[in-house]
Order: structure tokens, then C-alpha cells, then sequence
């Protein structure tokens, strides 16, 4: 079958104006042409859509089921131009972002405050995830960026550094240590601490520090979340090391948190997909990344 988009786009015009004249008039055309549209539509079909009483057209049960679909249709191709459009607008601008969840807790709100100040009009989707799905999703060129830790190469994907920070030591305010303005390993001797997961780059580096220091502690309580191990802290469980951006974002007068002697990195990269589009926000946001500070936490820009 020959039918050709001209073809529905006569019979759409015909039902919704309810005649051939008028169907002519909305597309600025002869009505003969258009009737002969109309007619070759129906040949192609090799079935009648219209009734004709004394010059006048009335749609068959077949004509109404088939105007259902072909308006479902242009209604999608009216979202479709629609989009496209809005897409040439920067003011529409939509960036979409694949982040771990502590970082879109403790670094986007900051970043994303600098970020949307400058463009009022852009709007921000952020999807939390962890490795492998993280990886995975960014990989598959679904997002326009990308927020990890120690990220690792991914094949279509491009990690840049954003920052590197010293990880922090975190602590309730009615603890005996609270008085020092800085830890060292020595001072979590014997003491409750609260642990990252197994599993975790931080965690293991963590506990491979005390024993190459020869240090004991009481690992008492561990959870794969930064957040958690703040509010078990809070909650006068123990004593903790955690990344210094949710130290931040968890410090009060409850909580308090302390710079080591020591360094103990803590780095977060950006991943750009390669092949995806490029988003004009994703420059803004990254400098925004970059010079934005957590209150109470120094940390060195990458």
C-alpha cells in the first residue's frame, strides 16, 4: 500500500472540519485536489470512509476509529516538535544527572544553588544510584553527567576530576575528645567506631591505616551509608572517619567534626559520556563543583 502522509493528513483535515470545502480551506487547497486525495486514500484502503449523502460527507464506523488513531498520532508528533523547539531554547535547558547518593546530599545542593542562580530558567533531574548500576546506566550514554568516587575508567566515558578532599573524623559533642582541634590515629585507641561497610575503598583504607599503625579499636556497629555513620555518631554509638563533604552536611551542635593529622583522601570525578549530546549546563556545573565549599571543611579544588 502507497498510502503517503498527505493522504492522512487530507482525512484528518476532512473530519475535523467536517466537510471537503472546509477541509480545503485548512490546508490552502482546491477542494478538487483535495477530493482526489480523498478518493486515492480510499482506493488504497479498498474500503469507503465517507458516506455520501446529496454532496455531503458522513464518516463510516471505519473513518471514526481510524480518526482515534491518526490523532493519537499527531498529538505525539505535536509533543515531538514541541520538544525539539524547546531544546534550541537555552532558557528550557534540562540537565539530567547520575549521582551517588551521598553526593546528591552532601555536594549538589551547594553546587546546583550556584549553578541555577546563573541560568533561573534551567531545570535538574538527579537519579541516585551506586556502582555497578551507576556505572552501568552512564555507560549506556543515559545521563548528561555523571558524579562518582575514585571513579575507574568505563568504556565510553570520559572521568574528570572535580575535587580532593581529606576524609574527617566525626564525633558526639559530650565526647572526651571533643576538646582537640585535630585527631590522630593514636587518639581513636580503644575507642567505639562506627564503620563504613566491608566493601567499601574508604572503609578498607581506612582500617588498613590503624593496622599498619598497630592501633586497636572497637569496631562495634558498620552501614554501607556516610549519613548513617553520622547519626550513629550523633547518637553517642562511637567515633568515625567519613568523607568531609557529608561531615559537613551533618555537623551540628550535636555533632561535631575534627581534621586529621594524618591524609586520607577522598575524591570525587565527574563522568561524561562520550556519545550522548553534549549539554551546555554541564560546564556551568562543574565549575560550580569546583569552587563551591562545604562550611567548616578546607579542602583542595582538583
Amino acid at each position: 500500500m502507497d498510502i503517503q502522509h498527505r493522504h492522512i493528513e487530507v482525512f484528518r483535515a476532512v473530519m475535523t472540519a467536517g466537510s471537503v470545502t472546509g477541509a480545503a480551506a485548512l490546508l490552502h487547497t482546491s477542494q478538487p485536489t483535495l477530493s482526489r486525495d480523498l478518493a486515492r486514500l480510499e482506493q488504497l484502503l479498498g474500503y469507503a470512509l465517507f458516506e455520501r449523502e446529496r454532496g455531503r460527507l458522513k464518516a463510516t464506523a471505519r473513518a471514526r476509529a481510524l480518526f482515534e488513531e491518526v490523532e493519537r498520532s499527531f498529538q505525539g508528533l505535536a509533543r515531538v516538535i514541541e520538544r525539539a523547539e524547546a531544546l534550541g531554547r537555552s532558557e528550557d535547558a534540562e540537565l539530567s544527572l547520575l549521582s551517588l547518593p551521598a553526593l546528591s546530599h552532601a555536594l549538589l545542593p551547594g553546587a546546583l544553588q550556584q549553578l541555577l542562580a546563573a541560568s533561573p530558567s534551567a531545570r535538574v533531574s538527579i537519579t541516585p544510584a551506586e556502582p555497578p548500576l551507576l556505572d552501568a546506566w552512564i555507560s549506556e550514554q543515559r545521563f548528561d553527567l555523571g558524579l562518582a568516587e575514585q571513579a575507574t575508567p568505563l568504556p565510553g566515558v570520559r572521568v574528570e576530576p572535580v575535587l580532593e578532599a581529606d576524609e574527617v573524623a566525626v564525633l558526639p559533642a559530650s565526647h572526651a575528645l571533643a576538646s582537640r582541634r585535630r585527631l590522630a590515629l593514636k587518639d581513636f585507641e580503644g575507642q567505639d567506631f562506627i564503620s563504613l561497610a566491608e566493601d567499601d575503598p574508604y572503609r578498607r583504607e581506612i582500617d588498613a591505616r590503624f593496622e599498619a599503625a598497630g592501633i586497636p579499636r572497637r569496631l562495634r556497629v558498620q552501614t554501607h551509608s556516610a549519613v548513617a555513620v553520622c547519626e550513629l555518631v550523633r547518637a553517642g554509638l562511637g567515633v568515625a572517619i567519613v568523607n568531609p563533604l557529608t561531615a559537613a552536611a551533618c555537623a551540628s551542635g550535636s555533632l561535631l567534626v575534627r581534621p586529621l593529622t594524618v591524609s586520607i583522601p577522598y575524591r570525587v570525578s565527574a563522568l561524561i559520556p562520550l556519545h550522548r549530546p553534549a549539554q551546555p549546563l554541564v560546564d556551568g556545573l562543574l565549575s560550580a563543583l569546583r569552587s563551591w565549599r562545604p562550611p567548616s571543611v578546607s579542602r583542595q579544588s582538583a
